[in-house]
């Protein structure tokens, strides 16, 4: 085989790759939507709203006959859509690996998860048993979907691209909720104009973006091919049965199992913040709903640059570090977070700001590290179990922030609580030694890690 000839396969292979990834970055672009606008700025106050309309003259709602303060009831509700997912993100991880096929299982659990938040355009009146119901089929879809598409990364990045290909899904995650929070913002505070109430205008929002998710999901459908695996053989184990493998496996590379555990902890407190950020805004500051949509508009401006810059800060010093960095800074930014003066939309602004320019980027780099830990050939059973500590096992944060509102009456209170999710996990993070760990998983260690 002549020279050119090699070449020519090599650039074939790179155009094929490039390609590839661009199709990836897309479900970035088409379910961040529903992070940004239905979990973060918009269910959050507007279904605390419905079940306050729903409350007895104590302030009480009772789902199944328990008494549970309206004011916690969404807190609670991304709980159960966490515990929900933990049953079902084994069994897609398994079925995924034991097929070869993604494909199909990501459309399933994508154009469900569309389905149920285009759905939430009925939620008005006292309905909050409905828009809970929702919230948890939408939250447990985007995890199924999360776990195969993440689980894509090591087979569409050789090692030295994937710090910059996972903050490029990122970044078009967070453009993507940008421009659909500006669209959002114009209804929202001229909805007079269109001719819709105010609460009309926000179930529209909410509606939009389950559209929006599915449409987009079309071009990663289109783009991503499956490929077989060894360990997609016949005779595999089934959901809980793989899990337990994956454990058993893992067990065999404590460093992996170590780094899970430190992700799990800080990735619980992220995630509660991105859900619980625009409840504490609304109620313990008194901010209206353009003022968050504004704040949060301004995290996903931030979170793109963010997630960039901190994936050429990872090229330079070392994914770890990064990350190590942006945990510190996750908690002097929460610290701030419990002075902020009720009715003053500025330091509100400064306060997103500063997370916006951590977001992106720790979660990108958290991606791209883990996917350095994963055997050839498991990266669905692995990112299934990654995808447990990223949104199936963080029912704690929120949990602890409902339970700590339902106590003290304290948004204050509850938001300060997280902060030991980030001193714990960054403890946890700088005792895990990353090159041993890409070792041990039979993989290349790349220059910087």
């Amino acid at each position: 085989m002549s020279t050119d000839t090699v070449r020519a396969g090599a650039a074939d292979e790179s155009a094929d790759r490039r390609r590839e990834q661009r199709g990836w970055y897309f479900y970035d672009w088409a379910c961040s939507v529903y992070s940004t606008s239905v979990l973060t700025v918009f269910l959050g106050p507007y279904l605390t709203a419905v079940a306050e309309h729903a409350a007895d003259g104590d302030g009480f709602v009772h789902p199944l006959g328990v008494p549970v303060r309206a004011g916690s009831f969404f807190a609670y509700a991304v709980s159960a859509s966490v515990i929900v997912s933990i049953f079902v993100m084994p069994l897609a991880g398994a079925a995924a690996d034991r097929s070869g096929r993604k494909k199909p299982l990501l459309a399933v659990a994508a154009y469900l998860g569309a389905g149920a938040t285009t759905g939430m355009f009925f939620l008005d009146g006292d309905r909050y048993l409905l828009g809970g119901a929702l919230l948890v089929v939408a939250n447990a879809s985007l995890a199924v979907s999360m776990v195969l598409y993440n689980s894509y990364l090591p087979q569409i990045a050789p090692p030295g691209e994937r710090d910059a290909v996972s903050s490029r899904g990122w970044a078009f995650g967070y453009a993507a909720g940008s421009l659909v929070l500006i669209a959002n913002l114009v209804l929202f505070t001229a909805h007079d104009t269109f001719g819709v109430s105010e609460a009309t205008a926000v179930r529209i929002c909410l509606a939009s973006a389950g559209v929006w998710w599915g449409a987009f999901t079309l071009v990663p459908l289109k783009r991503l091919r499956d490929r077989r695996t060894p360990a997609a053989a016949p005779g595999t184990a089934h959901g809980w049965r793989q899990l337990a493998a994956t454990v058993r496996d893992m067990r065999e590379r404590p460093l992996t199992l170590s780094f899970l555990l430190a992700y799990l902890v800080y990735n619980d407190g992220i995630q509660t913040v991105i859900s619980q950020a625009s409840v504490y805004g609304s109620e313990e500051l008194g901010l209206s709903q353009s003022t968050l949509i504004v704040a949060v508009l301004l995290v996903q401006v931030l979170a793109v640059g963010g997630a960039l810059g901190m994936g050429r800060l990872a090229r330079a010093y070392g994914a770890k570090r990064t990350i190590l960095g942006s945990l510190a800074a996750w908690t002097l930014t929460l610290g701030a977070g419990y002075f902020l003066p009720a009715g003053a939309p500025v330091w509100f602004f400064v306060l997103a700001a500063a997370i916006g320019l951590v977001l992106g980027g720790s979660q990108a780099l958290s991606r791209s590290l883990f996917s350095h830990l994963v055997p050839r050939g498991k990266e669905a059973e692995y990112f299934s179990a990654y995808e447990m500590s990223d949104r199936g096992m963080s029912w704690l944060g929120p949990l602890l922030f409902g339970l700590t509102y339902q106590l003290t009456g304290s948004y204050r209170d509850a938001i300060i609580s997280l902060v030991a999710f980030f001193v714990i996990g960054f403890v946890l993070l700088a005792r895990v030694r990353v090159r041993q760990a890409v070792r041990d998983a039979g993989n290349p260690v790349p220059e910087r890690i």
